[in-house]
């Protein structure tokens, strides 16, 4: 368990399965959807499926999924992703289900929470995220706890009609161990 100013991450439990089914699947274009990489589909799941597929826990690995809690509440997941395993590129995400809690510091503490225990459990040289022009939010969070703007692929992300930038941010192992030292 991972505590922050204004969020813990902790192990996603199976209580939280019907919960975390529900924000993602249980409304009709979720509010979160609009931010979370719209131009992809939600593809709906059945909750037997999703539960089995939710958990999975990888060999000699962290645990690829975490939920994000306020105050006992389930309100959104850290994760990651291997880019190319074998270079140890990995890109992490984060999201808010809950819209009360966008603006408000929650998912800049839990994306910094997140970075932090990703660079202690792994032998990584960077940490990413990858996002799009559209999530302002997102950029912000990133900006906030050190990443860097690394890429801008121009209008390749496509929705309701207008063209975005896909976004990659990172930081690397050296520069989120100084700024926390400065900040120590």
């Amino acid at each position: 368990m991972l505590t922050g100013r204004k969020v813990t991450i902790r192990p996603i439990l199976e209580e939280d399965l019907k919960q975390l089914w529900n924000y993602i699947y249980g409304t009709e274009n979720p509010e979160w959807k609009k931010w979370d990489a719209p131009y992809f589909p939600l593809s709906f799941i059945e909750y037997e499926d999703f539960k089995k597929d939710f958990i999975k826990i990888p060999d000699n690995e962290p645990l690829p999924r975490m939920a994000i809690e306020v105050n006992g509440k389930l309100i959104g997941i850290v994760s990651y992703y291997w880019e190319h395993r074998e270079s140890n590129w990995l890109e992490a995400g984060i999201v808010i289900y809950d819209p009360q809690y966008w603006n408000g510091g929650y998912g800049t503490d839990a994306l910094s929470l997140w970075v932090e225990h990703l660079f202690a459990s792994l032998p990584l040289v960077r940490v990413g995220i990858t996002t799009w022009s559209g999530n302002k939010r997102m950029m912000r969070a990133a900006e906030k706890i050190g990443m860097q703007l690394e890429a801008r692929l121009r209008k390749c992300r496509l929705y309701n009609g207008e063209y975005y930038d896909s976004i990659r941010m990172g930081i690397l192992r050296e520069e989120w161990e100084e700024q926390n030292r400065l900040i120590k």
